[in-house]
């Protein structure tokens, strides 16, 4: 898909909140709770796939082939995929923005961190140069072929809030479609960031016990922001049941005084659509 019709939703003035996914089961999920768009995060990719951190491990084709996977199964459904760093120069940068169009992703957030990255909420990021981040964003504007683009700068952290936000304006002037200041600390920051950067879309991202202040996304469209990220809400509530489920099982030995825990089998059949392929099986068999 192209980025579109998110581009579309959002020059109307509505407000797009993504949640994070990590393959294609959550992707599907997050379909079939209402949202139009999702997120393919690189920490919950990371976190799921590898078992690792979001701390650099992740590779360009490995994120692709998820990238794939999320799409194949999910058409109709925007995904916008993490593109950390660009993996390398704007050479690279270019290679990464293939690998995410075959793929099928509307869109892509590309940083100004350091290789190897890290989460946004975590100690220890530093950034590049500004001219160095500013060309593998032109690079990106240039063959993202309709693909929406979010610049995001971690220099909040790694410096300060008065060079990311310049480093925001300087971005807007590549032709990106968001803007994306990583990690403001309070409302006042959102704020001044809102001010500084008029006549942008602007990203906020929601980490639940995070660096920034928990908002909804009325409130946060009220201060300027409407491309709302929620990246690991789902992921932490899916680690949370799992630890209790498996804790549960590990004591009694079976979940059968639980099963208000679980989805059935039936419903599991129904989420991956198992009646649909067994009539296409039949079919093949007639």
């Amino acid at each position: 898909m192209s980025g579109t019709s998110l581009r579309e939703r959002l020059a109307a003035g509505r407000s797009v909140l993504m949640p994070g996914v990590w393959d294609a089961l959550s992707a599907r999920l997050a379909a079939e709770a209402g949202f139009g768009t999702v997120f393919l995060s690189g920490y919950c990719v990371s976190g799921t796939l590898l078992g690792l951190p979001d701390f650099g491990y992740l590779t360009q084709t490995e994120m692709a082939e998820s990238a794939r996977r999320v799409c194949a199964a999910n058409p109709g459904l925007d995904v916008v995929v993490d593109a950390d760093t660009g993996y390398g120069n704007p050479l690279n940068t270019i290679r990464t923005v293939e690998l995410w169009q075959q793929a099928g992703a509307s869109g892509l957030f590309l940083e100004d961190q350091v290789w190897p990255k890290r989460c946004g909420h975590m100690a220890g990021k530093q950034v590049i140069e500004r001219d160095d981040w500013l060309a593998k964003l032109r690079a990106a504007v240039q063959h993202a072929d309709g693909m929406h683009v979010t610049a995001r700068t971690d220099a909040r952290a790694a410096v300060g809030l008065s060079e990311a936000v310049e480093r925001a304006r300087m971005a807007r002037d590549t032709g990106v479609d968001a803007l994306f200041v990583e990690a403001p600390e309070s409302i006042a920051e959102l704020e001044h960031i809102a001010a500084a950067l008029p006549g942008t879309t602007l990203v906020a991202n929601m980490v639940e016990t995070g660096r920034t202040p928990l908002l909804t996304p009325t409130e946060l469209a009220e201060l300027g922001f409407t491309l709302i990220v929620s990246p690991l809400s789902a992921l932490f509530s899916m680690v949370k049941a799992m630890q209790q489920s498996l804790q549960l099982l590990q004591s009694e030995g079976s979940l059968r005084d639980h099963l208000d825990r679980l989805v059935d089998f039936a419903e599991f059949a129904r989420i991956v659509d198992l009646d649909g392929h067994a009539a296409t099986e039949q079919r093949f068999r007639a």
